[in-house]
């Protein structure tokens, strides 16, 4: 008898684009050109004026969905996306950042190994405005603790999940306008997903100028946020003892995974690197 053919399971991928045109076309290539059979691919644009409608147009024949209403900020809009998409698996990569080659083949090679997975966080890669590779980036292991005390770090852009597990966190909280990422996965923490972290770097994370965490123009904003998903982790509010704790806790993650550790002391010399 012939073996039965291998079925991939659809994954349904999120790009928010809002005046990214600079980024947009090489963002969607990075995607479109995964050539993953099973790709349920969605574009959101609440109103972009810098031509990225008109690259969005130029690729649509390999875009799913185009949704292109106004919403409340980025955490409605890729809730709106979510809405939309057909698949079991999800993820989302922003106009200004990649998915790397051979991503998704490799997170449908995860959930289909662990089925009793909710999400998996892969590791990255960080590039500057010009692509530039700067460092590779790890995702910590998954710990409300340590998240709750500043010392989880994780790669947004290798974030992948089941939908049942996106649905049990409620989504995207269409309050946070800095940080809707890292309260999306608290929240399925929180509601109790099963997460692992694999080896494999799954996308790329454009640091630069204008966005929110090179800019540091949201950073009253990022702070009021990051303070209630904190404490959310910690399921209590903030206690004195917590400004030791943290840093101890980020010394042991780091003394647990010296190879982490040299990638962040290359970090710190990355600004003066390529200019």
């Amino acid at each position: 008898m012939s073996a039965l053919p291998v079925i991939s399971p659809v994954i349904s991928i999120v790009t928010l684009s809002f005046n990214q045109a600079r980024y947009l076309e090489e963002a969607i290539l990075s995607i479109t050109g995964q050539d993953y059979p099973a790709l349920d691919y969605i574009v959101v644009d609440p109103g972009s004026t810098d031509g990225s409608r008109d690259i969005i147009e130029r690729h649509r024949s390999r875009i799913s969905t185009v949704l292109l209403d106004p919403d409340k900020g980025p955490a409605d809009g890729l809730n709106k996306g979510f809405a939309a998409a057909r698949g079991e698996i999800f993820g989302y990569i922003n106009a200004d950042d990649l998915l790397l080659p051979g991503a998704l083949a490799a997170v449908a090679r995860h959930f289909g190994a662990r089925p009793d997975l909710d999400a998996i966080l892969g590791r990255g890669v960080l590039i500057d405005a010009d692509g530039r590779h700067q460092r590779r980036m790890r995702s910590s292991r998954v710990s409300m603790a340590d998240f709750g005390h500043g010392a989880m770090t994780f790669v947004q852009q290798g974030h992948f999940f089941r939908r049942a597990a996106f649905e049990r966190a409620g989504g995207f909280n269409l309050a946070n306008r800095t940080s809707w990422d890292a309260e999306l996965l608290v929240d399925m923490a929180v509601a109790g997903a099963r997460m692992a972290n694999v080896p494999e770097s799954l996308g790329a994370f454009r640091l630069y100028g204008d966005t929110i965490t090179g800019s540091g123009r949201l950073a009253a904003a990022m702070a009021i946020d990051l303070a209630r998903i904190k404490a959310k982790a910690l399921g209590r509010g903030p206690r004195p003892l917590d400004r030791l704790e943290g840093p101890l806790r980020l010394l042991a993650r780091r003394l647990a995974s010296p190879a982490a550790t040299l990638d962040g002391l290359r970090a710190r010399l990355a600004p003066q690197n390529g200019r």
